[in-house]
């Protein structure tokens, strides 16, 4: 039957040879493609692996135990303060979470008691935005607890908005900074007669372009800037360590201060509100580009456990090894104007410090 306007052509089986090698190119670049792709995917593996491994910095390789010792840890129910209270506790310690949030405290150290089996595990009130609650904190463990063997200075705040604390402070000096040092030395008599003994305060890279305001520390004449408040009070960290360190020589007490790194942590929640941009473009990358709190806390486990350190009382620490600190931590000059100030403004008298 012939269809009108159609022309129908037998089937010619040499046209199907020819039709089956026009497609074999075709596969042949398919699987070229396709191997190219793979091995793309490889490196890019790889490199996201060694990235990682850079990023993650250094680790503790100390296995030293710590039974018998007591550990105070500050801002302990989250972040590097929760997963150094892990670590402490999982070499025997007794440890003392010193926080402001009960309720959460609670819960982290229930967590911690369970996964680690150490049931020595404590938490204690602690603002560091209040000196009364600083006294009162030092007060009651001094009355309570036989021995101190570190005090783990933690606790901070980044890049907050210009609170003032219930004693008139702007809020990063004072919790990253006036808050630790009077808690220090309210303490010192405990770390003294446990010595040997240690204080190991958490700073930053920060400190790096930090600058001690002596005639306006708290920002009250001035233009608030989140970054450069912040700044100060890790570099107040960086002198307030060393200065302690000078001030300690030959009791047995030993100081040192620490980068941690950039972390995944609560620590950061305030960066966004003032660089929301910022905090969009590194919601994602952060899974690759910061830490996680475990890594972050290696640092702080070094200096806290690592024997022979006493030595070195006074450095500055960055993935388990000593570095040197910016040409801004190492003012002796404002290092001893800072802890004067200090003295003045937690209401101590310069014969009540060590």
């Amino acid at each position: 039957m012939e269809v009108p306007g159609f022309l129908v052509l037998p089937w010619s089986s040499s046209a199907a040879v020819v039709s089956e090698l026009d497609l074999v190119p075709l596969e042949e670049g398919q699987g070229a493609l396709l191997l190219r792709c793979g091995a793309v995917l490889g490196v890019t593996l790889i490199c996201v692996a060694v990235l990682r491994r850079w990023i993650s910095g250094g680790v503790c390789r100390c296995s030293l135990r710590l039974d018998g010792k007591t550990i105070v840890i500050t801002g302990a129910n989250t972040g590097i303060g929760k997963e150094t209270s892990r670590e402490m506790a999982r070499r025997g310690a007794r440890v003392v979470m010193a926080c402001r949030d009960l309720t959460r405290a609670e819960q982290s150290a229930d967590e911690i008691r369970r996964t680690t089996g150490n049931g020595n595990v404590v938490i204690r009130h602690l603002d560091l935005a209040s000196l009364y609650s600083v006294r009162h904190f030092a007060k009651d463990f001094l009355d309570s607890e036989d021995r101190l063997d570190v005090l783990i200075n933690n606790a901070g705040v980044m890049m907050c908005p210009k609170w003032l604390t219930e004693d008139g402070f702007e809020t990063q000096m004072a919790v990253n900074h006036l808050g630790h040092f009077l808690l220090t030395n309210l303490l010192l008599p405990k770390l003294k007669s446990s010595a040997p003994s240690r204080v190991v305060n958490v700073s930053s890279i920060a400190h790096k372009g930090g600058h001690i305001d002596f005639d306006d520390m708290f920002f009250s004449r001035r233009p608030y800037s989140p970054l450069e408040s912040y700044r100060q009070s890790k570099l107040a960290n960086v002198l307030f360590s060393r200065e302690l360190a000078r001030r300690l020589t030959g009791s047995g007490v030993s100081s040192f201060c620490l980068h941690p790194g950039v972390i995944r942590t609560e620590l950061a929640r305030h960066v966004q509100g003032w660089f929301p941009l910022m905090g969009v473009l590194l919601s994602l990358p952060s899974l690759l580009l910061m830490k996680t709190p475990s890594q972050g806390c290696q640092t702080t486990v070094y200096c806290t456990v690592t024997p022979g350190l006493d030595q070195r009382s006074g450095s500055y620490f960055s993935d388990c090894a000593e570095k040197e600190v910016a040409e801004e931590g190492q003012d002796n000059t404002v290092a001893r104007r800072l802890w004067e100030e200090s003295a003045r403004l937690v209401g101590l008298h310069i014969k009540d410090t060590c």
